[in-house]
């Protein structure tokens, strides 16, 4: 039986039950105000919580079919999910430790991803991805395990363990399915120094309160390529790192008019080194010189972002429309991708009748760095190469641009279901792969 088939129908035996059980009390199983679906556990959930042990199990599951258009126009649906394991401790109710907590998870993806080899050209694949979920390898990992220690009344944060650098730097919200719109940004386009969720590293990471609404904050970041491979999920020690990614960030979090909002503004600097994406030691085009490409001592690049809601009723300030928009620059010697800009809205709360479903949409453009087309354009002369439908040729990659419509349905505090649609013009960058409409459904849950 397809796996889509049997996840779908296990969707649906979830969906029903919750409708059958939306009078229980919120301690029960498949309650729809309670935050998880298996309950309280007849209390000891609640009591465990009240002793400073937290337990989270959750779901990401991520479907994506090709409606129209792509690199392979026959038509197929991919489905791709992850399991997430979480204990989070309050290590001042539990040991006495004040101002101390620890945090350890384990996560595990499997599946498989609609824009690999049917919406991309698989000769030089994607920058974006239809189902965001899939990635870093099927395979078991520690996502995180981390101690957090606040000092001098909370205006100190120190964290330390292991932890990947967007839990807190250029940090974003992961409710849209296509890869351009979820999750910390940076991690996306700079993805061999730069690791996020579900790859973990040794790290530190320090944050001073300047005031209530605003903070600075520092990292230091293991660089080690081999945390990437899938043998690797719960590898501790230091062999193969490279350097350090060190980012830097300023956070403002005001509300204005009572109205919460985020801005941040950050950089980063790799001390490993980095491949140029054109010129050999000498200067010239490695590409036809056939000498090795130089390499550079260092990484960089910086980064915006800012959401804001800017509406809400006077009934419920939950509910009501925000605004967002976020933006990456990197290093041009070394980085495939130059600059990323997106940005949308989210409204949540629209329909009186479904005060807790949020409908969204946004669009992005991901930007080659001309460098790296020329490289591609000068390999494909080096090989005597000039016809697309060649399998030797190299396909010249430069703007890609992406749109996503989603309507999430609150169908109880622990089970969301976002059905979405994804416009993709010129995937990949690649100007000869036609524009892909992407169907897709997102279900997130907790148990």
């Amino acid at each position: 039986m397809p796996l889509p088939y049997i996840r779908y129908t296990h969707l649906a035996a979830t969906t029903l039950a919750v409708s059958l059980c939306a009078a229980a009390n919120a301690s029960e199983p498949f309650a729809q105000d309670s935050p998880w679906m298996f309950g309280d556990w007849g209390g000891s959930r609640s009591e465990l919580l009240e002793q400073g042990y937290d337990f989270t199990f959750g779901y990401t599951g991520e479907m994506g079919s090709n409606l129209h258009g792509g690199y392979d126009h026959e038509r197929t649906a991919r489905y791709s999910d992850q399991f997430s394991f979480t204990s989070h401790l309050d290590l001042q109710k539990i040991l006495g430790w004040h101002d101390s907590e620890f945090q350890l998870t384990v996560t595990e993806r499997h599946g498989d991803n609609i824009s690999n080899d049917r919406i991309n050209d698989p000769r030089v694949g994607g920058f974006t991805s239809a189902q965001e979920v899939w990635g870093r390898g099927e395979t078991w990992r520690l996502t995180q395990m981390w101690i957090k220690q606040k000092y001098f009344d909370g205006a100190l944060d120190v964290k330390f363990g292991r932890f990947g650098e967007g839990e807190d730097f250029n940090s974003f919200p992961c409710d849209f399915q296509n890869l351009a719109f979820c999750g910390s940004q940076v991690g996306n386009w700079v993805g061999g120094i730069w690791y996020n969720w579900p790859v973990s590293q040794w790290a530190l990471r320090v944050r001073y309160n300047l005031s209530p609404a605003l903070y600075a904050q520092v990292g230091v970041y293991e660089q080690n390529p081999s945390n990437l491979q899938s043998g690797n999920g719960f590898k501790l020690s230091g062999s193969g790192t490279q350097g350090a990614v060190m980012p830097i960030e300023l956070v403002w979090a005001p509300r204005i008019q009572g109205l919460k909002g985020e801005y941040r503004a950050g950089y980063y600097y790799s001390s490993a080194n980095a491949q140029d994406v054109l010129n050999d030691r000498n200067g010239q085009p490695a590409a036809l010189s056939g000498a090795a490409y130089r390499s550079s001592s260092s990484k960089h690049g910086m980064w915006l972002g800012a959401q804001q809601q800017v509406t809400s009723l006077a009934s419920d300030q939950s509910r009501g429309l925000s605004v967002f928009a976020n933006a990456t620059v990197h290093d041009k010697k070394t980085n495939v991708i130059d600059n990323y800009v997106q940005a949308g809205l989210v409204y949540k709360g629209l329909l009186d009748a479904r005060a807790k479903d949020d409908i969204g949409f946004a669009v992005a453009r991901v930007h080659a760095n001309p460098a790296y087309r020329k490289n591609a354009r000068l390999a494909n002369q080096a090989a005597g190469l000039d016809d697309y439908d060649n399998p030797g040729y190299l396909p010249v990659q430069d703007t890609e641009y992406s749109a996503e419509l989603y309507y999430g349905i609150h169908l109880a505090d622990w089970l969301t279901v976002r059905p979405n649609l994804q416009y993709i013009r010129h995937p990949g960058g690649v100007s000869q792969v036609d524009s892909a409409l992407v169907g897709g459904l997102k279900i997130q849950s907790t148990f």
